[in-house]
Formats: C-alpha cells, sequence, structure tokens
C-alpha cells in the first residue's frame, strides 16, 4: 500500500512564542490523507483554516509536532529543501486565480515547470497544451489570460495547479469568486483529475453544496478538528 499523501501528527501553531502575548491557534492536530482521497475542509471563519493550509502548503512552519509530505518529514528539511518540496509536490489553487494577465494561458500553465527547470523547453509546453487540451481551453491557448472569462481564468489556474503532476492539490475557495455554472465546470474539472490520476485535494469551502460533493468532510473550530466522516451518499453514489 502506498504511504500517506498528507500526515498531521500533534501539529500546533503559535504566534508571538515566547511573549506575554503568545497564542496558540493549532492545538495538536492529527490528519492523514491517503493517495485519490478529496476532502473538504470545512469551518466557521477564524477556525484556523488559512493557518493549517499554510502549514500544509509548507508556506509555514509548526510550532511542534510532524508534518509528512509524500514520505518526506518537512519539519527537519531547510528553506531550499522546503521550497523544493512544494514546488515539486503541492499545486495550489486559490479563490481568485492569481494568473498573469499579460501572459497567455499558455504561458501561464507553463510557469511553475519553468521556475522548477530554470529554462524553457517544448517538453514543458507540450505538457501545457495537454492540460489547456483536457480543461476545454486550447482554442485560448496563445490568448492572454486578462482576456478571458472569470471561469476561464479559473480552469487555466487549476490547469497551472497540476502542471508538475503534484501529490497533493491545496484549493483554497477554488470556486468562491464564480456563479454557479461556472463553478461546477471546474469542481468537475478537478474530481475528474481526482479520479483519472488519484490526485489527492484538500479543499477548503464555505459552500455545502461543494462539500457535500467531496468524499470526505473535516471540520476545524477553534484549532482542533471536530469532525473528520466520509461522506456516505457521494459513496454509495459512485457504487
Amino acid at each position: 500500500m502506498a504511504d500517506p499523501v498528507l500526515v498531521l501528527d500533534a501539529v500546533k501553531k503559535s504566534y508571538a512564542v515566547g511573549t506575554p502575548v503568545e497564542v496558540e491557534v493549532l492545538h495538536g492536530l492529527d490528519l492523514t490523507l491517503e493517495q485519490g482521497e478529496f476532502v473538504a475542509l470545512i469551518g466557521p471563519s477564524g477556525s484556523g483554516k488559512s493557518t493549517l493550509l499554510n502549514l500544509v502548503g509548507l508556506l509555514d512552519r509548526p510550532t511542534s509536532g510532524r508534518l509528512v509530505l509524500h514520505g518526506e518529514d518537512a519539519t527537519v528539511l531547510d528553506d531550499a529543501d522546503l521550497t523544493r518540496l512544494r514546488g515539486r509536490s503541492i499545486g495550489f489553487v486559490f479563490q481568485y486565480h492569481h494568473l498573469i494577465a499579460a501572459f497567455t494561458a499558455r504561458e501561464n500553465v507553463a510557469m511553475p515547470m519553468l521556475l522548477d527547470r530554470g529554462f524553457p523547453d517544448e517538453a514543458m509546453f507540450t505538457r501545457a497544451d495537454a492540460l489547456l487540451d483536457q480543461f476545454r481551453l486550447a482554442r485560448w491557448r496563445d490568448q492572454p489570460v486578462g482576456q478571458l472569462s472569470g471561469g476561464q481564468q479559473q480552469r487555466v489556474a487549476i490547469a497551472r495547479a497540476l502542471a508538475m503532476n503534484p501529490a497533493l492539490v491545496l484549493a483554497d475557495e477554488p470556486t468562491g469568486n464564480l456563479d454557479t455554472k461556472s463553478a461546477d465546470i471546474a469542481f468537475d474539472l478537478m474530481r475528474e483529475i481526482n479520479e483519472t490520476y488519484r490526485t489527492t485535494f484538500l479543499v477548503v469551502t464555505h459552500d455545502p453544496r461543494l462539500a457535500r460533493r467531496c468524499d470526505r468532510i473535516v471540520e476545524l473550530v477553534d484549532g482542533r478538528f471536530t469532525a473528520d466522516r466520509p461522506n456516505v451518499a457521494v459513496r454509495e453514489e459512485a457504487v
């Protein structure tokens, strides 16, 4: 059996450590994500979801505990190795796409590969073209993304997140800025990638309609997991 994609072991996060105003935001979290899972992370504003996502995305370090990503203990890595692991193992999708408006869709999708290799080559553009084709965007590949619709831009952003074939995709309110139709298209594409390539997804959402379409729902309240349950309805539908 393959190793888990992500393991959190007693992870805590505090701010202003060692000062009179020290505050602990995450309180000893344990979580395991297996390959191919599609998990919703829910919870009220201020519950610690953004802090947790920053830790899982290797953008910040836990105060204590272990975080193992794709078989590597990230808590013992230096900054250079963290950057390498993040770039090759994690894809990010945000509520706002954060694309480079003047660059074409093709160039935006190729960007993570260019940053990793340091120079352009034909293989990265072949990969970008394949993703844009899969995301029904081939006809707009040479168009500046600033000229695309909001739904198209978010699909380009999802394709970019997958450019390095990451083990884990972190999606932070990925449909929050989209109308219902565009949101459904974007979500369906993420599920298609998940089911075809067994890419693990952790989706932060306030949208109960979206959460109900995930395989598993994890709830974070006041820095603690208060629920972690399989979505029985989705699993029964799959059967």
